[in-house]
């Protein structure tokens, strides 16, 4: 058996908000797939898209270009709470050495009004970097993760609606 290796990875992507965003949906780190596709959320299994598709009643495509205008239509901020840090493939179980990433740049630019956590990992490492330099409540959402097979849609789903109460 050959022992899993660690890989230190920096975060590709950029953080997606405007001035208009009012919530900020904060994931921990990009899976393998997530950075292959180039975009939050590209695992084709992760519910993220379909749950917004429902709560938005709206269908998108897998176009990143129409996905970002999806968000920032509907005002919604999308980063994650990790920049740098040391992982076995897209396990969140196995991240250590942990940069956090710079969420200034969003809060100072944005009106944000609210925290979402998209699953445990990325509340964690919330609370432990961020929460007491932006003064901002973060909730905790259950994941959308494929991994995350606890959840149904539906639940999934029942959890989720509170981010429109904000937006």
């Amino acid at each position: 058996m050959t022992e899993k290796k660690y890989d230190t990875i920096i975060h590709p992507l950029k953080p997606l908000f405007d001035e208009n965003s009012k919530i900020l949906i904060l994931g921990s780190f990009p899976s393998i797939k997530t950075r292959e596709y180039g975009f939050f959320y590209g695992h084709p299994q992760n519910r993220f898209w379909k749950i917004l598709e429902i709560l938005f009643d709206e269908e998108l495509s897998r176009d990143i270009k129409e996905r970002k205008e999806f968000l920032l239509r509907h005002k919604i901020a999308l980063y994650d709470s990790i920049y740098k840090c040391d992982i076995i493939g897209s396990s969140d179980a196995s991240i250590k050495n942990v940069v956090p990433s710079d969420l200034g740049i969003i809060k100072e630019s944005a009106n944000i009004e609210k925290v979402f956590c998209n699953g445990g990992t990325s509340f964690k490492y919330y609370e432990k970097y961020h929460a007491k330099k932006l003064k901002i409540e973060a909730e905790k959402l259950p994941s959308t993760s494929p991994a995350n097979a606890r959840y149904r849609l539906e639940d999934l789903l029942e959890e989720w609606s509170m981010i429109l109460q904000y937006l």
